[in-house]
């Protein structure tokens, strides 16, 4: 869902990156809608016309191995980047799950304590020593949450790693969800601790995927990379990346690593949807339907099946999705979208 809180240095600039018109060129974006039937092309067209939305930035949309459609609104397009917040969550998933597969984690049953002991507190809770990459990815982990009212105190510390390892138990690990951004920040860690490379090199080198890129991406103070917000990246870059899980991983992210992601690990109590590692996990239109969701409406929507559908959106990342009803627009939007392809 990600924070409004504290843009770090690497993200204020952004905006002003140039856009990357060679994504156009690549056979996977496929000049939009010339393989669907003439009624799709114009239905799916309709929808775009009718959109209203002040805080919308831009909306790509892939359909059984082609980019379909992708159109920019209110002065942007879907090739500028912006920070796609905690739907980033989705992608330090992926990378935990090629981890797993390179052998660099001996699998979800990785011990957090086994790569951060330097970072334990002097004197660390026994339930420390339980927590694993699988808590981390599912947001079970039982340490007092670092998003929401706690995120600015957090990244406001010296060491984000050691903070996160520090607070406090509310929970032992694996008992429900505590939505935290400092979870999947120590899977970054981990990543990171693991290879002895940085996560966005892993990223830049693990996810090729065609028209796959980031940006930019904010680190804490010693270095790495903020896992699960403050990363940018364009419309079309994270309907790529949505696409490769719509796809089967694309020969990139582990089929079986996106059947584990998917499976519901807990539940919501803001939403009451059930989550997996990294994926939110509902219905849209009568179809199931996995998503990520960063704060101010940054959305990859994943529908799995026979002609799989994976829909990216991005917002105004400074203006809240949740509270404000603009979320469930959101989801109606791809419904509607859905629907028409």
């Amino acid at each position: 869902m990600g924070e409004p809180a504290r843009p770090g240095p690497g993200v204020p600039h952004i905006t002003r990156m140039k856009r990357r018109s060679i994504l156009l060129a690549l056979p996977f974006l496929a000049p939009p809608l010339l393989a669907m039937p003439h009624l799709a092309r114009a239905a799916l067209r309709e929808v775009l016309d009718a959109v209203d939305l002040p805080q919308l930035r831009a909306i790509a949309v892939w359909r059984d191995g082609e980019e379909v459609a992708a159109r920019g609104f209110n002065g942007f397009t879907p090739d500028r980047p912006t920070n796609i917040k905690s739907a980033s969550k989705s992608i330090v998933s992926a990378l935990a799950g090629i981890a797993i597969a390179r052998g660099l984690f001996s699998g979800t049953d990785q011990r957090v304590a086994e790569l951060l002991r330097a970072d334990l507190p002097a004197d660390p809770d026994p339930r420390l020593a339980r927590l694993t990459l699988g808590h981390l990815l599912s947001m079970q982990a039982g340490l007092e949450r670092q998003s929401g009212p706690n995120y600015g105190r957090w990244v406001s510390s010296r060491n984000w790693v050691r903070a996160a390892l520090a607070a406090p138990f509310v929970a032992d690990p694996g008992q429900g969800m505590l939505y935290s951004t400092a979870s999947t920040h120590l899977v970054s860690a981990m990543l990171a601790r693991a290879s002895g490379r940085s996560t966005l090199a892993l990223a830049r080198d693990w996810l090729d995927i065609p028209g796959f890129s980031i940006a930019a991406w904010d680190r804490d103070p010693q270095g790495i990379h903020l896992g699960g917000n403050q990363m940018a990246m364009s419309t079309r870059s994270l309907l790529c990346f949505g696409a490769a899980y719509a796809a089967g991983g694309q020969g990139v992210i582990p089929p079986g690593w996106i059947a584990e992601s998917w499976q519901p690990r807990t539940r919501s109590i803001f939403t009451g949807e059930t989550y997996g590692y990294g994926w939110f996990i509902g219905r849209i239109a009568g179809r199931p339907v996995r998503y990520g969701w960063g704060y101010g409406g940054q959305m990859i929507h994943v529908f799995p099946g026979r002609v799989p559908v994976a829909i990216a959106i991005t917002s105004d990342p400074d203006r809240p999705s949740a509270r404000t009803g603009y979320r469930d627009e959101l989801h109606a939007l791809a419904g509607r979208l859905v629907r028409a392809l």
